[in-house]
């Protein structure tokens, strides 16, 4: 099960359960709509992933760890000041039900995390459909270095954005790259999807490596000047 739970105003808290197995719950914008969608479904928790700082990532941290004290908290360095339990940078956290691929995606902010599960990558605002996160970190190479990175893994990784920014996005990929049939033809889909309340996400690697521009930068020279453009867009 893999669920895109809509949080404050463009957020996703994203729910992963495999095999009827307690839920992974990837970011923490707030808890409102997440304790009222485990209450009616009634699903223990395995773990929390946070991906970064970002308060609208983290700001129901302390919530969560009132209500349910024995779930860790996994996130960087960063995250230990919003209260993450159990500090990652790489590697794996295996938990009782789940082997999860830590994966250094620094750029957004300079610890940035995506977490890699059942071939989901759960990648916060490091990858965007059709676009990447703001370069807050200031640090331009690091963010192409973990654009490149992601682009390496399988095409049938389903990607998992924490945001409904895909429509702005294309807009963006459609002005870059006016001949890209498959970022047309994704903006029909999409504006259906939205219009009937559904959400954009999740997307396939296969699918952004042909509608995203920032996926698609073969320099870091193309790469800086394609994120400064979208900054001002």
């Amino acid at each position: 099960m893999l669920v895109a739970l809509p949080a404050l105003n463009d957020n996703y808290i994203w729910l992963y359960q495999r095999e009827n197995l307690p839920l992974i719950i990837v970011d923490l914008p707030e808890t409102d709509k997440l304790f009222a969608w485990l209450d009616a479904h009634d699903y223990a928790v395995n773990a929390v992933l946070l991906t970064h700082l970002h308060d609208d990532h983290t700001q129901g941290v302390a919530a969560f760890r009132a209500r349910y004290p024995d779930v860790p908290i996994y996130g960087p360095e960063e995250c230990a000041e919003k209260g993450a339990t159990v500090i990652v940078n790489k590697g794996e956290i295996i938990t009782e039900n789940y082997r999860i691929e830590v994966l250094p995606t620094g750029g957004h902010t300079a610890q940035h995390l995506s977490f890699l599960v059942d071939g989901h990558l759960f990648c916060g605002d490091a990858l965007f459909s059709a676009g990447c996160g703001r370069v807050f970190s200031g640090d331009y190479a690091q963010m192409f270095e973990t654009l490149q990175r992601l682009k390496m893994l399988p095409d049938d990784t389903v990607i998992c954005p924490a945001h409904e920014y895909t429509l702005a996005n294309l807009a963006f990929a459609k002005m870059v790259m006016p001949d890209n049939d498959a970022v047309k033809n994704q903006i029909i889909r999409v504006e259906t999807l939205r219009a009937q309340g559904k959400p954009s996400l999740p997307t396939t690697l296969q699918l952004e490596k042909m509608i995203n521009p920032f996926l698609r930068a073969k320099t870091l020279e193309a790469f800086i000047a394609l994120r400064k453009a979208k900054d001002v867009f």
